[in-house]
């Protein structure tokens, strides 16, 4: 080897060294816990139970969640990010919507409700809420 490549290859070596000493391998991002399962009415209930809620089922209904989410839905999917559920994989799809009377929270007097949005046998949404749906909202977890 002529002494100018032993020099390329040293100055390479030692900037490769000072590369991953300043620049070490990023951390992977934790990957998203999977989704609560609610394919059946145990695990739905389940679900509820283990945030400390006591409910009964009232009503269920197929729905499609929007492929576009408008303002105001976009709060209600904020909310569901912040619990970690992912209502946005499902945008389009369809979907089941799980409505609950809430048995051991009632502030005032007041009739609360749950409920829950399964996608793919997932749950994807969760809210509790005033049934008159305007003066008291907050999420499951």
């Amino acid at each position: 080897m002529t002494r100018k490549t032993m020099t390329i290859l040293v100055c390479a070596a030692v900037s490769a060294a000072a590369l991953i000493t300043l620049f070490p391998e990023r951390k992977k991002p934790k990957p998203s816990p999977p989704a609560p399962s609610a394919g059946s009415v145990s695990e739905r209930f389940d679900y509820f139970a283990s945030h400390g809620w006591e409910v009964e089922e009232v009503a269920v209904k197929d729905i499609t969640i929007p492929s576009s989410f408008s303002e105001g839905y976009e709060e209600y999917v904020r909310i569901q990010d912040k619990q970690g559920l992912n209502l946005r994989q499902c945008a389009g799809k369809q979907a089941q919507l799980y409505v609950y009377d809430v048995k051991n929270y009632s502030p005032g007097s007041q009739k609360m409700l749950a409920e829950l949005i399964v996608c793919d046998s997932s749950i994807v949404a969760s809210l509790i809420y005033s049934d008159d749906g305007e003066s008291c909202q907050m999420p499951v977890s």
